[in-house]
């Protein structure tokens, strides 16, 4: 298939996610409208402050990070740069009409003789180009630019919505894992409960009240540090914002996650043909295609269509004539016969920036084949680890069961408890990350490919319920 008719089949996929993400936008606009309505200064003092405002859901950080974000800011002006650009260059192949209007006081002395008298000059003029082929080039240019600035700007919004959701993500996660580390503490507390008792009654060795002393205290270490990872985890997604963290949706433990179809060269394919960074890349190499074609057409003639009309009573260096109205209409060629040279290093100029083009191209294609293969073998990791996890953590609460049933008639030891605890809730910590890491890589596959859409944000946000108070 042509490449230009590629470029034009993303520039509607472009569209549609344009639309898609305007949906979401006015399905989710309270936050967004209250971020909307505060001063919009460079530099204030907001900056590095909250908002004030709070956020549960997924949907409301999207919102208020499409308004937030200074990234997302500067690609929305530079498309708009683009189309500006592009309108420039198509009113300079338009018919120019220009009008002129001279009025003079002249005071005239010949051969001793003063004279004085009063000077009108009226004119216009129209031009319309009929063949500039550097003209015709830089309006072909243009309109590339513009496409490769559309596709940055998507390219942007995917990231910075990926971004805000592995934020998301990440909040949850530290909230998980804490929640988790607190109900381990409960469990090695409740444990050295028993270990003193007995102890006490000389039923247990000083060794199991000093191991089940120093559990604790790990366990007590690990949850200052997760108490400090969720600050951080919090702040980060408060950063990017603006919205202070609020009561979380969670992910049920009933979420389906939804699976990946297709095999990895179908993806691979996808992101050929519609990952945002590719697309910019290849409107960049087009128009510095293009741009050769403007730098050899200095060495062409250039025509231009002329029609004006002058009514006055000056002449030239304003000497007094009668009145006359001239038409004039004629063509006006303009033929390059030597420029020093700066023609042909323009061309050359060009001819590098090609290269240059090309190859950034060539490099952006290969990154994103590596990020897709990589994506989509985590996806399937990150679901076959998942299975096999929670498996895992349906087996270690079993084991610990049984472990505490063993100490309590006597036939295993403090130590196999404790070490049985601590495995139950590592377990159920590791899965917690395969699951969160599914959600996370499957988003990061479809931005590398160019597929994401608010619904994938939208069936993301489905599976979080409202924590229970």
């Amino acid at each position: 298939m042509p490449w230009r008719e590629v470029s034009l089949m993303t520039k509607s996929m472009h569209k549609l996610l344009a639309f898609s993400l305007t949906g979401l936008i006015l399905a989710c606009g309270s936050i967004s409208s209250a971020i909307a309505a505060e001063p919009n200064n460079l530099t204030t003092a907001s900056d590095f402050r909250s908002s004030g405002l709070t956020g549960d859901t997924l949907e409301d950080f999207f919102t208020a990070a499409m308004n937030y974000s200074p990234r997302l800011k500067i690609a929305e002006e530079n498309m708009n740069i683009g189309s500006a650009r592009k309108r420039a260059a198509n009113g300079n192949l338009l018919p120019q009409v220009n009008a002129n209007a001279s009025l003079s006081d002249n005071r005239q002395n010949a051969l001793g003789q003063l004279r004085t008298f009063d000077g009108e000059r009226f004119s216009i003029q129209l031009t319309q180009v009929l063949f500039n082929w550097q003209a015709f080039s830089q309006r072909n240019q243009a309109y590339l630019i513009e496409d490769k600035l559309e596709a940055e700007y998507y390219g942007t919004l995917a990231w910075l919505l990926t971004e805000v959701a592995d934020r998301y993500l990440n909040v949850l996660q530290a909230q998980d894992a804490l929640q988790s580390i607190e109900s381990e503490l409960d469990a090695i507390t409740n444990q050295l409960a028993q270990i003193q008792s007995l102890y006490d009654r000389q039923l247990a060795q000083i060794t199991d009240l000093y191991l089940a002393q120093a559990s604790l205290a790990a366990v007590q270490s690990d949850q200052i540090n997760l108490q400090s990872e969720l600050a951080l985890r919090q702040e980060t997604l408060r950063s990017i914002t603006g919205l202070s963290v609020g009561a979380l949706f969670q992910l049920g433990d009933e979420a389906e996650i939804p699976a990946v179809t297709g095999n990895i060269e179908y993806w691979v394919e996808q992101a050929r043909i519609n990952n945002h960074q590719i697309v910019a890349s290849q409107f960049a190499l087009e128009a510095a295609e293009e741009r050769i074609s403007e730098r050899r057409g200095a060495y062409m003639p250039r025509v231009t269509f002329i029609v004006q009309r002058q009514d006055s009573d000056v002449g030239f260096d304003n000497t007094p004539v009668a009145r006359t109205d001239n038409t004039y209409v004629g063509f006006d060629v303009s033929i390059p016969l030597y420029a020093g040279g700066s023609n042909r290093a323009a061309v050359s100029e060009a001819n590098s920036m090609r290269s240059i083009a090309e190859s950034e191209l060539r490099q952006v294609r290969l990154d994103a084949n590596e990020n897709v293969r990589s994506a989509y073998l985590q996806v399937q990791s990150s679901s076959a680890r998942t299975d096999s996890a929670r498996k895992l953590v349906e087996s270690r609460v079993l084991s610990a069961a049984a472990m505490q049933q063993g100490f309590e008639l006597g036939v295993v030891t403090s130590v196999d408890v404790l070490n049985a605890l601590r495995d139950q809730y590592q377990a159920e910590r590791d899965l917690q990350r395969a699951r969160y890491d599914h959600v996370r890589y499957l988003l990061i596959l479809k931005r590398e490919t160019g597929t994401l859409v608010a619904d994938d944000m939208l069936e993301v946000g489905n599976l979080l319920i409202a924590p229970v108070n």
